[in-house]
């Protein structure tokens, strides 16, 4: 059966690239191309699924706006925070059947050095994520590496891990990045980058990187398209790729 493909953000560098994607993809029909101004509520009954690479203002409205049009929905878009997702959860678990999947990284090496530093995380005393990006993305830290933090806290926590050392007393310009669950996280924005990401672990005497790369958008259209064809699947809420892989 031929799953019908909706791009938000059409117009724009991700969403241009997911359009061809989905054109070029065996089983998928690209139905609609909207952006800004266009009506969501137009897809229900013409979209199965509808791919979000918009901007952190408008995707959770968007959510929001294809759960009621009773259209699966593929996120892309980065920017989300607790209380954003607790309402996208909710709303969900009242539409049922219908699933929402919210990545903070599409590329499948993004998704595994997640994964692999989480499962390295309780091995080592020190733990640091750095994220590089374009100088025109519009979120700090990006939404991949607030996942690999909250990922790696949440693994040290559950294996017993102390607290990490840090001497720091004064820091009055965040030179140490920002904290999340006891993670430091730093934003580096250069013009001709993509999106790269390294998390550093470290024990006295090692030091354990894992790096990850995208030179190209292109390198994100296996993971878009692995979630058009995998979200009728997973009714209510998902946050990652990675529950979509059986990692």
């Amino acid at each position: 059966m031929t799953i019908r493909v909706a791009v938000l953000g059409a117009a724009g560098r991700m969403g241009a690239t997911t359009c061809a994607a989905v054109e070029a993809a065996d089983g998928l029909e690209l139905v609609a191309r909207l952006d800004v101004g266009d009506d969501i509520a137009a897809l229900a009954g013409t979209a199965d699924v509808a791919v979000d690479f918009t901007v952190p203002d408008a995707t959770e409205a968007n959510v929001h706006a294809l759960l009621d049009a009773g259209v699966h929905a593929v996120v892309g878009t980065t920017g989300w925070d607790d209380d954003a997702l607790a309402r996208v959860r909710e709303h969900a678990a009242g539409t049922p059947g219908v699933g929402v999947m919210i990545a903070p990284n599409f590329a499948l090496s993004a998704v595994l050095a997640m994964r692999f530093a989480e499962l390295a995380a309780p091995l080592f005393a020190s733990v640091e994520v750095v994220e590089m990006h374009h100088p025109r993305k519009v979120d700090a830290p990006s939404g991949t590496a607030i996942h690999t933090a909250r990922g790696v806290a949440a693994a040290r926590a559950a294996a017993g891990a102390p607290a990490m050392p840090d001497a720091t007393e004064s820091d009055p310009r965040g030179a140490r990045g920002a904290d999340y669950d006891g993670v430091h996280v730093h934003a580096v924005r250069l013009d001709g980058l993509v999106a790269h990401e390294q998390i550093f672990l470290s024990n006295p005497g090692e030091l354990l990187t894992i790096r990850t790369d995208s030179f190209d958008r292109s390198s994100f259209m296996p993971g878009v398209l692995l979630a058009v064809r995998g979200v009728a699947r997973h009714p209510g809420l998902s946050v990652g790729l990675d529950a979509y892989l059986d990692l």
